[in-house]
């Protein structure tokens, strides 16, 4: 096996060494057989690991990324994240807040460059206003839940009810 002079071995050595002669490893789970996950990706890939950690724990890989390249796609996806919103006052506040971490960013740039501006507030707005007209026009995009059509009338989420939001 490991021919190491006992003078030259360290504790931690000695101590596995000691470990394997006992059998103490013989009989250990997944012996012989590779690390779950590992290559699935590519015959190398040093960071199996952390992408099976975030699978298991439900996490998006983008809360690894730089902080110019999240607020960029946060940015990039900001009209849909303002059509969630119920009225005109949220609107402009998420607006603001996300303007503040431009400010921030452009202050201190963390992560590599990429162009990201201000937002105009009153362009979102409008934009969240005609996206809205337009829905009401059209009517709601979903098929209506099971159960909606036996004339009681529908319960908004206690959310909503505390924010008065529809």
């Amino acid at each position: 096996m490991n021919t190491v002079d006992p003078r030259h071995e360290s504790a931690i050595d000695r101590t596995i060494r000691e470990a394997t002669e006992r059998g103490a490893f013989d009989d250990l789970p997944g012996k012989g057989r590779p690390l779950p996950g590992a290559g699935r990706t590519g015959p190398v890939d040093e960071n199996w690991w952390i992408r099976g950690y975030l699978e298991r724990e439900g996490i998006s890989g983008e809360a690894m990324l730089p902080p110019s390249i999240q607020l960029r796609k946060e940015l990039d996806r900001i009209d849909d994240t303002v059509a969630r919103l119920a009225d005109e006052r949220r609107v402009r506040e998420h607006v603001e807040e996300v303007n503040g971490r431009v400010v921030d960013h452009m202050r201190h740039p963390m992560g590599p460059r990429v162009p990201i501006r201000r937002l105009d507030a009153d362009e979102f707005v409008a934009r969240w206003a005609e996206r809205r007209a337009a829905r009401r026009r059209t009517g709601p995009a979903a098929p209506a839940p099971a159960g909606a059509g036996d004339g009681a009338p529908a319960r908004r989420g206690w959310w909503a009810r505390l924010f008065g939001g529809t």
